[in-house]
């Protein structure tokens, strides 16, 4: 089952926590209530989660068992090349920031587990290192549970939620919590534990969807709950980063992926279809291919006008992107996928 329309959205959570990292000077922080949504974006980060574990299931609910190895091996080949690619371009910028150490925690996987370490190198990566828990855990739900139709994960996952919602918004408020480039923020945003709930959440959204699918016309809700997430970054001053926001991510990724509707005719469109292909490249080296050209612009045509850079950036972003996207992450994909294990 391939659910076209809802490739798009990727790219629009990617874009979105581009620009939320992208410099604070730009037009956009000018602007009353638009720079309110861009400064809370990275809970684009939270949408991916959750879009993650809802596509897990799509993409192996009529399998009664999962094959461990064939699973690792896949989504090695998925994620793993561009990771990779990501650390590279940053240490041509950024090698003075190189160490053993960071390298092993990066290629591992592990920073998101040690406050302190969880943005070391490219540090868009710690989501990365969330995902390789996610993936390393699917197999395991799917074949004690998913396919046996185990209603306590059920239980297991409100109550996980639950729990990680009150934590968070207590921490976040408490006299443990230091603010942002702390300790404490790294472990209140990055820590892998955090964000279970979100993947958990994620595969019981595809449950429902893949045993109760029937399309309809839901242009108008998906227009409405889309709506309700940009006023809830507005005004509700909550941590929504950790999970909070699926109360609206879970019926938008339903209601997207079983429209019929206008919505669906644009999001199917190829050129938006590819732009969806291409996010994990966008988003896995926009910090990158940013601090390489910002020095280009700099040093070579004295451009350093937030404003001017990033009107030049996104073209470059999507350019170097794509260019990834059709000579590293396709092909290694593919190559990779047929490597035998054992």
């Amino acid at each position: 089952m391939k659910i076209t329309q809802i490739t798009f959205t990727r790219f629009v959570a990617a874009m979105a926590i581009v620009i939320s990292h992208f410099n604070k000077d730009l037009f956009l922080y000018k602007i009353k209530y638009i720079s309110d949504i861009f400064l809370r974006a990275n809970v684009g980060v939270s949408y991916f989660f959750i879009l993650s574990g809802f596509i897990m299931i799509v993409a192996y609910h009529k399998k009664s068992q999962i094959d461990y190895k064939d699973f690792y091996r896949n989504r090695f080949a998925r994620i793993y090349p561009l990771y990779v690619v990501g650390l590279l371009l940053y240490l041509v910028m950024k090698y003075a920031d190189f160490s053993f150490y960071k390298l092993f925690l990066y290629l591992s996987g592990l920073q998101s587990w040690l406050p302190g370490k969880a943005l070391v190198l490219n540090f868009p990566g710690w989501s990365i290192s969330v995902e390789f828990l996610f993936y390393l855990l699917f197999p395991v739900l799917y074949n004690y549970f998913y396919s046996k139709g185990n209603k306590r994960i059920w239980l297991i996952t409100i109550f996980i939620w639950i729990v990680t919602q009150i934590f968070s918004n207590l921490y976040v408020t408490s006299l443990a919590y230091k603010g942002p480039h702390t300790l404490s923020h790294e472990f209140s945003h990055y820590f892998p534990l955090w964000h279970i709930n979100e993947f958990l959440v994620g595969n019981l959204a595809g449950l429902f969807f893949v045993k109760h699918f029937r399309q309809n016309n839901h242009d108008i809700k998906i227009v409405l709950i889309f709506l309700a997430v940009l006023f809830s970054l507005i005004l509700i001053p909550l941590n929504f980063h950790n999970g909070l926001m699926a109360v609206l991510f879970v019926p938008l990724i339903y209601l997207i992926s079983s429209n019929n509707g206008f919505l669906t005719k644009i999001f199917s469109l190829k050129p938006l279809e590819y732009l969806g292909e291409i996010s994990y490249a966008v988003y896995i080296v926009h910090i990158p291919v940013l601090y390489i050209l910002r020095m280009i612009l700099w040093d070579y045509f004295q451009i350093h006008d937030s404003n001017e850079v990033f009107c030049i950036y996104i073209p470059v972003l999507l350019l170097v992107s794509a260019i990834l996207y059709q000579t590293v992450e396709k092909p290694l994909r593919d190559y990779l996928k047929r490597v035998k294990i054992g």
